[in-house]
């Protein structure tokens, strides 16, 4: 970010790699300080990892409208220029003019130093529910950190502050032989332009999406289902609807896909048959 501040105040174009959510926000930063700017994602849809293609059409929406140009489906093979970068080189040989270049590709966990130690790893240092690793007197926390999801009786990485400062606690409690904090849903969250996007939950394997609001006011909630099953939800400017999904999803509830489509139930009622029919 400090770099980038002081390249901003003399660049006019900028190109963006990466179209999750570091490189949506920065495209709409540069963008909102007058930059021409072009994003540049490998996937097909942009937010491709994190969401599903209702919201992926959204965003890319909002981010044209506001004269981003989106370019998804194309790689980049360099970044051009001597002491400073004047181009974008994309896969197929083309050239993008560019004077800043924000990279915002993803990462890879740092284990080596946890591997060298011979703790246990697989795509993160794998901890407990205490976050303590496979050696009782090492933690690990973060984003480099695989740990059980418990809602989704999986394991894996969270990249978000939330998790962070969840397994931070999990690690203090654990050492000071405190008892364990309860524990939240995964929820993350994403400001773009006049859009706050809010999520609840992992929307991954959905096989049924429901729709509360109004995509075309940017006044509306995605509920993702699997097997019947309510696994997230994904909310544009709707806190109450990111709210109340959090309490279902900590519940085990599951609302009726049909009462969560009517706007004309308010979504406390909803949320609270739900929970009382999960017992």
């Amino acid at each position: 970010v400090e770099g980038l501040k002081a390249a901003v105040g003399s660049a006019k174009k900028a190109v963006v790699i990466g179209a999750g959510y570091i490189g949506l926000e920065g495209a709409a930063v540069l963008r909102g300080l007058g930059l021409d700017v072009t994003v540049v994602e490998m996937a097909e849809r942009v937010l491709a990892r994190v969401t599903g293609p209702e919201l992926s059409c959204f965003f890319e929406d909002l981010h044209t409208a506001h004269g981003v140009k989106i370019r998804t489906g194309t790689a980049t093979s360099a970044i051009l220029g001597q002491g400073s970068v004047r181009a974008v080189q994309l896969g197929t040989s083309e050239e993008i003019e560019a004077d800043l270049v924000l990279v915002g590709i993803g990462i890879l966990p740092n284990v080596e130093l946890a591997e060298a130690a011979g703790i246990g790893c697989d795509n993160g240092v794998v901890v407990d529910g205490d976050a303590r690793t496979d050696d009782a007197s090492v933690f690990a926390a973060g984003d480099c950190a695989a740990r059980n999801i418990e809602i989704y009786q999986r394991k894996g990485r969270l990249e978000s502050v939330h998790n962070a400062i969840e397994q931070g606690k999990l690690a203090a409690a654990a050492i000071a032989g405190k008892p364990r904090p309860r524990l939240d849903c995964p929820w993350f969250w994403s400001d773009q332009y006049d859009v706050k996007l809010q999520i609840a939950g992992l929307s991954t394997g959905c096989d049924q999406m429901v729709l509360r609001g109004s995509i075309e006011e940017k006044s509306f909630a995605l509920f993702s289902y699997r097997g019947g099953k309510l696994i997230a939800c994904d909310a544009v400017n709707r806190p109450g609807e990111f709210m109340m999904a959090k309490k279902m999803l900590l519940a085990g509830a599951s609302p009726d896909p049909d009462a969560l489509g009517d706007e004309g139930q308010a979504i406390k009622d909803v949320t609270a048959a739900a929970i009382a029919a999960a017992g």
